[in-house]
């Protein structure tokens, strides 16, 4: 099974850039599942409804959340009826929505996707350990329950990232760390099978602040006093995510690669697929 999931995408500009990118996406690389992160995709903070069905019609199964899923606060109407809309499973009891959803893939593979959040420097919510484990307990991977387990670990410590994926390595397909919007070089398959990566990154402009045009957030690092809201930077966007490569028979992730494309980071793509790509093209001449 092939796999992207996409990075936080932050404000009108990254949202515009991942609609208008995602199809062509999709078809060059014959993807079968997408998950993309959607909690900054509303003015940086939170998410709408109409962004939400924006982002399912160009191409993404599934949607995550993370620390600002209620800033707008319409979701905590609509989550209750967009199954494809997931916000962290650790909140709260009681909090609208779901954490964990079972979803068909393009290849026929039932995928389940996790959404959780971290305590570290995050806020006081329920165990993330557990509230994942529960989940992947209840529906393992090959036990005539998911084909495939995707992680969205939104968490700002990179200890607890790596804690939870070797935690969950040899049980799910991959767990992806969200949040901190800067993409790291860690992408890799740990031993027990799990593509893992600390941060993936965000869809954006990276000649910003996280994202967001950096005169307000200069000002507050230097007067502690803050003159106005943060606000989108509208710079060349960067998409920021990775690509897996899942064993059908197993579950478990064969191969893991960044991709990064526009804006001004380095590109990168995922070279597996991309060779397998020029191999078609050089046979069909």
């Amino acid at each position: 099974m092939r796999f992207l999931f996409l990075g936080d995408i932050v404000g009108r500009a990254a949202r515009k850039a991942v609609i208008e990118m995602l199809p062509d996406l999709r078809r060059r690389y014959r993807l079968d599942f997408v998950v993309v992160n959607g909690e900054n995709s509303a003015g940086g903070f939170g998410i709408t409804e109409q962004i939400l069905e924006d982002l399912v019609g160009a191409g993404a199964d599934v949607v995550t959340l993370g620390n600002h899923a209620f800033d707008q606060k319409e979701a905590l109407v609509f989550i209750e009826r967009q199954p494809r809309l997931l916000r962290p499973v650790n909140f709260p009891p009681g909090t609208p929505g779901k954490g964990a959803g079972l979803f068909r893939a393009a290849n026929g593979a039932d995928v389940l996707v996790v959404n959780a959040i971290g305590r570290v420097f995050m806020g006081e919510f329920d165990c993330p350990f557990r509230a994942v484990d529960h989940e992947v307990t209840a529906c393992g991977l090959k036990r005539g329950a998911a084909d495939a387990i995707v992680v969205d670990f939104h968490a700002e410590a990179t200890s607890e990232k790596q804690a939870l994926a070797h935690f969950l390595d040899g049980r799910v397909s991959t767990v992806i760390g969200t949040h901190t919007h800067a993409p790291t070089a860690d992408d890799r398959v740990l031993p027990g099978g799990t593509a893992y990566i600390s941060d993936v990154g965000m869809c954006g402009d990276y000649n910003s602040v996280l994202g967001m045009d950096s005169a307000e957030p200069v000002n507050r690092f230097l007067t502690r006093i803050p003159r106005e809201r943060f606000e989108p930077s509208l710079g060349p966007v960067t998409l920021s995510g990775l690509a897996v490569e899942i064993d059908d028979a197993s579950g478990l992730a064969e191969r893991a690669g960044v991709l990064r494309l526009g804006g001004v980071l380095a590109p990168a793509e995922p070279l597996f697929w991309i060779e397998e790509e020029r191999s078609a093209t050089a046979a069909e001449r």
